[in-house]
């Protein structure tokens, strides 16, 4: 049917005076929020055990060939987001240049990305959380554990701690745009003041030694590293789902994705590197690899510390994910690809009801559902928007539907940014194990059911034409 490919007037809807969204983030905060997201416990656990299984003490080429990957993909989402700055991020770009049904597929496959995003970070966040609890001497039942708690054992039945946590940050978010960036900003400076720490604390124990050899798995190592390392980036394409909430989207959009990614890439890279100077690459396959490394240098005061920043670090995830998949959810409904009800906004122009579904649906997977295993829909939903959007800018240029509208950036090395961007990402996706293609095919179909269910025939793009 050609009508599955209509393409949205997204001239039209730039156009359009009556929107709903307020534009009051600037270039700070579009940083904030990237480096919000995309710093979380990532950083305190995989330098180690990419360390330790794939690159030793030469963990931060890892970092540095995972950012260049990563950048080609920012480089792209800027040129969608300051071309188009509409709330949706790759949903809305697939929209404009690819048609109805793939962008729906898009932007179904977006949402299991923030929804089991929102869940994992919410189970970290309680183990960590109860491991602080342990401290004090206090222990929760197993009964309000969940399974990914207790390596599969069916007594863990609901993680009370995390479903709390995504209802108490469903609650901040609802309050409004200006609240959620504040807090999220304070959390963001706490939790690079807490790196910052690590990195200030280590560098008096490294041991030039410990760099020798750097290499102990060969170059080889440093592509296998960099396939983990690389889904440590993830989440600066979040920042581009606030395009519509953005002062001057064409200038500070760009700024804030490129921004945040390359703040990033100097933070890992300062981690790994210290890390493996300040102990031996050996003793770093942990779970806590910093917090490990610093019992080691006996240095138990600043591993508290560290475990502190891990939960802020968690808790600026969270909020960011979760903002994400409202404003995606948002976006369908906008579009009459889901019920009008999700697009309504509360007195803080928050659109409540779709907050209120990201929220609940968040709190019930992290608290009930084997996160161990869904959580590995979060990768495949981020490539495919990664892919989508990369070869999208080669459609950009030469789309009629966008001829109208003049990006502030342009991607450079055109187009050879876009394909390698495309292609590294086509290809970690068939890297992805066979169980997360199945689950993966499971979603897709509940996704076009709920399509040809409703969105097809109530879509504003149907209507319109």
């Amino acid at each position: 049917m050609p009508s599955l490919f209509r393409k949205k007037d997204v001239v039209h809807d730039l156009q359009n005076k009556n929107v709903i969204l307020t534009r009051i983030l600037v270039a700070k905060d579009l940083v904030i929020m990237g480096v919000g997201v995309i710093v979380g416990s990532g950083i305190f656990i995989t330098p180690g055990i990419i360390a330790a299984n794939y690159a030793g003490p030469g963990v931060i080429f890892t970092y540095l060939f995972a950012a260049l990957v990563c950048i080609g993909a920012a480089f792209c989402y800027s040129e969608f987001a300051s071309t188009i700055p509409l709330a949706g991020s790759a949903y809305t770009y697939s929209y404009s240049v690819y048609g109805e049904i793939v962008a729906w597929i898009v932007g179904w496959s977006l949402v299991s990305e923030y929804l089991f995003a929102a869940a994992s970070t919410a189970v970290s966040w309680s183990a960590y959380f109860r491991n602080l609890l342990a401290g004090f001497g206090i222990t929760l039942p197993k009964a309000l554990q969940s399974a990914a708690h207790t390596n599969g054992n069916p007594q863990g039945r609901f993680d009370i701690i995390a479903f709390v946590i995504v209802l108490l940050a469903t609650v901040l978010l609802l309050q409004g745009l200006t609240e959620s960036v504040r807090i999220n900003a304070i959390m963001v400076y706490v939790k690079i003041f807490v790196i910052l720490l690590f990195v200030v604390v280590a560098a008096f124990f490294v041991k030039p030694e410990n760099y020798n050899p750097f290499l102990p798995f060969g170059w080889g190592g440093i592509g296998k590293g960099a396939s983990v390392a690389f889904y440590a980036f993830l989440g600066f394409d979040v920042v581009s789902t606030a395009s519509e909430e953005v002062k001057n989207p064409k200038r500070n959009m760009p700024i804030g994705i490129i921004a945040s990614l390359l703040i990033v890439a100097i933070l890992y890279s300062l981690v790994s590197f210290v890390l493996v100077g300040a102990v031996n690459y050996k003793d770093l396959n942990v779970a806590d690899p910093v917090a490990h490394a610093l019992n080691i240098l006996n240095q138990n005061w600043a591993s508290g510390i560290i475990s502190l920043g891990a939960v802020m670090g968690m808790t600026t995830v969270l909020l960011v994910i979760m903002y994400g998949g409202t404003r995606l959810i948002y976006s369908f409904s906008r579009d009459g690809l889901l019920p009008k009800n999700f697009k309504a906004v509360n007195k803080n122009s928050i659109p409540a009801n779709s907050t209120l579904l990201v929220g609940l649906a968040a709190a019930i997977a992290a608290a009930a559902l084997p996160i161990d295993k869904i959580t590995e829909l979060v990768n495949i939903g981020t490539l495919l928007a990664f892919a989508s959007t990369s070869i999208g800018v080669i459609f950009l240029r030469h789309s009629k539907n966008t001829k109208e509208l003049t990006p502030a950036f342009k991607v450079p090395l055109y187009p050879i940014f876009p394909l390698v961007s495309f292609f590294a990402c086509i290809y970690l996706m068939t890297q992805l194990q066979p169980f997360t293609w199945q689950m993966y095919g499971i979603w897709t179909v509940i996704g076009l059911i709920i399509y040809f269910g409703y969105g097809y025939w109530h879509s504003l793009v149907k209507k319109n034409n």
